[in-house]
């Protein structure tokens, strides 16, 4: 992602809020948000690993340690660490370790998390490759697969599609290790069985569908730079780029007039004489997307 946000870091297009043009960004920003996301959520499941470094191992039968020699729990933990070289610690309070879940509900929300943005990414994808002729067609997903016997030349997004999918699967694990964890009666939770299946299944799913998207659809992926300017161009929201330039009211003016005649916010502005010839490029210089302008009084 990183390296597609550096790649397209000067590629205009416009930006979208409930499916509506916003205002101006470039193709580079968003990707470079896609990676931050996706970046913030492996951090978090760092966090949630350390969790499951406390350990009950010693406590016995329900955690008050009966019938174990004197120091047993942190000798566990101990020679734990040293087989697998990872920091186990022996929990403070075993018998409250032993029934409790916690940390297994925690690591799940993280596996969640991840798997919901990255799905969300990949129908971002899909929405922005739609349809070369009546979509948007802002970028291009590799193709992978022969999209229909029935529609020749259609490409189906097969890849992001199938991220999708494995992400609501990662989702409906971690209901199903929320049900469990709660399940657990008393000094004992005998539903853990389900609770590792669901999370070792989480993080192999998760780890082959990141892989596959990013071998298969991300290093792939390249952008229609002149129909993204193009749309730039003809959208009623660039209006709000050009507010510095021209003030709120002449806008408001221009923005009307656009959609009543379904003609170019730029066309019209220039016609009112309320932009010269040059400033439509200035405003639409990457650089000047993200600086500070002057407003017209």
């Amino acid at each position: 992602m990183r390296y597609k946000g550096e790649e397209f870091k000067d590629v205009l297009k416009m930006g979208r809020t409930q499916l509506l043009d916003a205002v101006p960004m470039t193709v580079g920003q968003e990707f470079n948000a896609y990676a931050n996301n996706l970046e913030e959520e492996i951090l978090n499941i760092g966090r949630n690993i350390k969790l499951l470094h406390k350990i009950n191992m010693g406590g016995t039968a329900i955690g008050t340690g009966l019938n174990a020699i004197s120091g047993f729990a942190k000798l566990c933990a101990a020679n734990l660490s040293k087989l697998t070289g990872e920091p186990f610690l022996s929990a403070i309070d075993l018998v409250e370790a032993t029934p409790d879940t916690g940390a297994y509900v925690s690591f799940s929300g993280a596996l969640k998390c991840l798997a919901v943005k990255l799905s969300k990414i990949c129908n971002d994808f899909r929405f922005m490759a739609s349809s070369p002729r009546c979509g948007l067609n802002e970028i291009n997903l590799p193709p992978k697969a022969q999209g229909s016997s029935i529609m020749p030349g259609k490409v189906n997004p097969i890849i992001p599609e199938v991220t999708n999918q494995v992400c609501f699967k990662v989702i409906g694990n971690d209901a199903t290790v929320t049900f469990a964890a709660e399940a657990g009666q008393l000094e004992l939770n005998v539903m853990e069985p389900v609770i590792t299946e669901c999370l070792f299944e989480s993080l192999w799913w998760l780890h082959n569908a990141i892989d596959t998207l990013t071998e298969e659809c991300v290093l792939g992926i390249t952008v229609n730079k002149e129909r993204c300017y193009e749309m730039v161009k003809n959208s009623i929201g660039i209006v709000t780029a050009l507010n510095p330039y021209i003030g709120y009211k002449n806008s408001t003016k221009v923005a009307k007039e656009a959609l009543e005649t379904n003609r170019s916010v730029y066309d019209i502005a220039l016609e009112k004489g309320l932009l010269t010839k040059e400033e439509p490029d200035e405003v639409l210089n990457p650089k000047n997307m993200l600086a500070s302008h002057k407003f017209i009084k």
